[in-house]
């Protein structure tokens, strides 16, 4: 009876686990992430802005809906490189690791950095570069690349909050021809996909549920043991 009260206390615990595992999340609202890269890379600047090889932390700073402000930041966290605007773009298969894709570079030059995506996310960031810079990564990479006002570079290497020019900054689409398209170019509409991330935050449920089943069921069994062996002395 003791290992049955046993078991049954293990279900009890399993279903407590049902009911807290969506909060697991709520402390990765600013999705940051330690980065590492072994070669130099582009990020959006003032001209050409570069990181060099080495750890850097990413974090979401801001979330206006239908853009983002993400902050890079030393190692340590003392020191903001760059506060970049971004819009929110989809990925069919999330993965565990974090992945940071990147635009096609010139020969000899860093590759410039595109998107960054958290790790069990389907939704990431698409990065937006000034303008003129804009225009002429997407020569190299021969597809439209998001632009906001060249004028605005300064305010994504100061290491002040993000300001509010930057957050209501104009985006579009640029293509290698300079000329300005619509942004759903270069990522799909947000109400097109918002759907496909609903799955996500449940998934690990239906696990646990069978692990508080398989618990019981085990309690059970050992008790049915129990008995048996009892009314064989």
């Amino acid at each position: 009876m003791n290992r049955f009260k046993l078991m049954t206390m293990m279900f009890f615990v399993s279903l407590v686990a049902l009911a807290v595992s969506p909060a697991v999340k709520a402390d990765e609202h600013d999705k940051r992430t330690i980065v590492t890269f072994s070669q130099s890379i582009e990020i959006p600047g003032v001209g050409q802005q570069f990181l060099p090889a080495g750890t850097y932390v990413f974090k979401l700073v801001d979330n206006l809906g239908d853009r983002d402000i993400v902050q890079v930041f030393s190692q340590d966290e003392t020191h903001v490189y760059a506060t970049i605007l971004s819009i929110p773009n989809y990925r069919l298969k999330p993965t565990n690791k974090t992945v940071m894709t990147f635009r096609e570079r010139a020969a000899g030059q860093p590759e410039a950095i595109r998107a960054w995506f958290y790790p069990g996310a389907t939704w990431g960031q698409e990065f937006v570069y000034p303008k003129s810079r804009a225009i002429e990564i997407a020569k190299v990479a021969q597809q439209p690349v998001l632009a906001m006002p060249t004028e605005l570079a300064p305010e994504i290497v100061k290491s002040e909050p993000p300001t509010e020019a930057l957050k209501a900054a104009p985006i579009v689409a640029v293509t290698p021809k300079g000329e300005e398209v619509e942004v759903a170019q270069v990522i799909p509409p947000k109400t097109e996909v918002a759907q496909a991330e609903l799955p996500k935050t449940a998934s690990s449920l239906p696990l646990l549920g069978l692990m508080g089943l398989l618990a019981l069921g085990s309690g059970l069994a050992l008790s049915l043991i129990s008995k048996r062996d009892a009314s064989t002395l």
